[in-house]
Parts: C-alpha cells; structure tokens; sequence
C-alpha cells in the first residue's frame, strides 16, 4: 500500500520541468499517423506482425501482415471514433492504420516510455473534441499536451509501482477467469451426467404431452412502466436474466397487463427468437408468487413436473442438437412451438427430479457466484489502480514555454 505522502517524500528536493509534447523547441516527442489498410489489403497481405486500429478489443489489434512500419518502443493512441484518446503502449514490430497516431520520444535518458504511456492514459482524453458529433484526437491537438518530467529515476520508481499495480490486477484477472471456467467445465459435466438415462431406466415423453405450450402477446419494451404488473420480454430472458427469476426487472400497466398473456409460479418462460442458437429456447423458470406477463416471441409452458428440472434440460447437448436441427431463419433464428412440443425429455420420478435439482442448484450458485464476482472484483482493482495511478502523477502544474 502506498502512503498518501509517499509522493511528496518521492519528489522532495527534486525539480519537475512541463513540456509540450511534440510543440516549440522544449517538445519532448514527434508524432506520425498510421496508413490506410483496408480488410482486403490485411487478407493479401496476411502475415506475421500486427495491425493496430482504433479498437480496444484485442488491445487494437485487427490482423497481422507479412510487413511492418515501426520497430521499436513507441506509444500509440486513438484518432477517430468512440476510443478517441485510448492509448498503448507498444514494443517490437508493427503498423497502425489512418486512424491511429504514433508518439517517438526524441530522448529516452530525459523521459521514459511507460511513464509517458502512464500520464497519457489519464490525460489524452481530456483533449478529445467531438467534431460533427464524432470524437476526434488530431495530432495537433496531442501536441499540446503538457508532460510533467521529474528525474529519470522518479520517473522509474513510479512506473515500477503502476507496474506491479497492473501485473497484479491482470494475475487476479487470470485466476479468477480460470476459477469461473474450471467451474461452469465441472457443472457442465455433472448436469450432463445427471441428465443422461440409460435406455429403459427412466421413461421419455414429448413436451407436449406432458404440458401445455401457450405463446406470449404484445408487449413491446416501448410498454415499460416504473411500476405496476411485473413483465418480461423475451431479449430480457438472455441478456438480463439467469435460470431462475422471483422479481421482474420491468413492469407494465395494471390496464396493459389485462390484455397480456402470463406465466405464473413454476412455469417456464421459453425465448423463441435470438441471433445465436445458443440463446433460441432459453428457458427461465418464474418462481415468483405473483403472475407475470411476456411477450411475444416467447412460449410459457405449464406443466406439473419439477421446472427446474425441465429447465436443466434444456440446457443440455441433447437439447442444443434438437433446436439446431429444427431452428428456422439465419440471421433471426426461431424454433416454433410445434418443434417444441415434439422434443422428447426423460421423466424420472418427481422425487428423483427433485434430487437431481438439489445438486445442480449448488454448482448453479456456485457458478453464478464468481461470474458476479469476477466484473465487480476487476472494476474494483480497476479504480485501485487509478487511484494510485493519479495520486503518483499529480505534479504542481506551472507554464509550458513553447
């Protein structure tokens, strides 16, 4: 942990000089911008050194080419677009596109490149204008950016703990990736091995035999109230909600939900339409004691088995390969209600279903437990780094003489 004085302690006696960054006879660095290459340009020239655009995804890199521009250490950063004034630190052999810009120090001995990289990361963004309603970070306007420079070896010293601030962030990153996928691998297999029945051991029915399919109405996201009837639609039931549901995240009007068609305690909510066929026919089990209404694109399926049960289920393979092969559609994908009614499901007694519930319930909280972990553990070692991160490269400002 650093201490609130330690930067004081660390400048103290010291001389920090500003300069403009690449500006008047002080600058500090020259700036270049990157080239057009267009996706058939990457394709017939496919090769071994990166690319880098204006996305963050994959730290911008958007393919790999049998040429490169720089080599070396450099920092880059974003010119155009939604990540104007999202910098990189960059080393070895590479290019950049027209809408990337790229920083060379003129002297390493008098500031250091991650230093650089570190104070650029909070202040470039400050510089970013929205022209014609696109953010842009032009070259001259990187410029004028003022750099705070104390001593080389201050400087070292501060990117020596931002380091291992981001070494140590990206190591918990890591863990607990690795921890939520070596549960969801372990879940995977007991659901799938509780969910599989030897031939005659447990005996198979179509859905629709077993219950009844019954197909949402009308309610549009546009119908949202702050309050009233609780509601779900069907994109909610895949992007918002897990398995299981007791409260609604939207509501419509008492007047509205008249006219809705409704799932109550214990049915199943089916999604019918998606873009993947991972997400077509996601079942969400309503276990909330008052009625709720759905939308169109969903089937609400009664019943008198264990939902949990059925909603295992189909989660399974055998599911997955059933919806693949009676899905309609490419880009809107859709499995009908008459597809449904025909899947066969193996019908343990209500006892035994119960039993195999309980199990996948744990590995279920489990699972749930560390993905809500995992964002909320990295945004908090986020805002750590920052904050040390700003306290280390807070300087008095003076003039810069350009």
């Amino acid at each position: 942990m650093i201490k609130p004085n330690y930067m004081e302690k660390l400048l103290e006696g010291v001389e920090v000089e500003w300069k403009a960054l690449s500006q008047g006879e002080k600058k500090v660095a020259e700036l270049m911008r990157g080239r057009v290459m267009s996706k058939v340009y990457l394709e017939n020239n496919a090769g071994d050194y990166s690319v880098y655009s204006s996305q963050t995804k994959n730290k911008g890199e958007i393919g790999k080419i049998n040429t490169y521009d720089f080599d070396g250490e450099f920092i880059t950063w974003t010119t155009d677009g939604a990540n104007a004034g999202t910098v990189f630190y960059r080393t070895g052999k590479f290019s950049i596109t027209n809408v990337c810009g790229i920083i060379k120090i003129n002297n390493t001995k008098e500031l250091n490149y991650r230093y650089l990289f570190y104070w650029l990361s909070i202040e470039s963004k400050k510089h970013v204008y929205s022209g014609m309603g696109n953010p842009k970070l032009m070259s001259n306007q990187v410029a004028k950016i003022q750099i705070p420079i104390p001593p080389l070896k201050v400087q070292e010293e501060i990117v020596r703990i931002l380091d291992a601030f981001t070494e140590l962030t990206t190591e918990l990153t890591a863990e607990l990736t690795a921890e939520l996928t070596a549960r969801k691998k372990q879940y995977t297999y007991y659901r799938d091995k509780l969910l599989t029945f030897e031939e005659g051991e447990v005996e198979w029915k179509p859905l629709g035999e077993i219950g009844e399919f019954v197909r949402g109405n009308g309610l549009q996201k546009s119908d949202f109230a702050e309050s009233g009837v609780g509601c779900i639609h069907y994109g909610q039931i895949y992007t918002y909600y897990g398995n299981f549901a007791y409260e609604t995240k939207s509501f419509v009007s008492p007047t509205l939900a008249n006219k809705l068609r409704k799932a109550k305690k214990g049915d199943l909510i089916i999604a019918t339409t998606s873009e993947n066929i991972e997400d077509v026919c996601k079942p969400l089990v309503w276990l909330g004691e008052d009625e709720v209404c759905v939308s169109g694109e969903t089937y609400v399926f009664k019943h008198n088995q264990n939902p949990k049960y059925i909603a295992y289920y189909l989660q399974t393979p055998m599911f997955f390969d059933y919806k693949k092969q009676n899905r309609t559609g490419t880009k809107v994908i859709r499995v009908h209600g008459d597809k449904l009614e025909k899947f066969k499901i193996p019908l343990p007694p209500l006892a035994e279903q119960e039993r195999i519930v309980s199990i996948l319930d744990k590995f279920d909280t489990l699972t749930s437990s560390i993905t809500e972990d995992l964002p909320r553990e990295i945004e908090l070692r986020q805002k750590q780094y920052e904050y040390y991160r700003n306290m280390l490269l807070r300087f008095p400002k003076e003039e810069v003489e350009v």
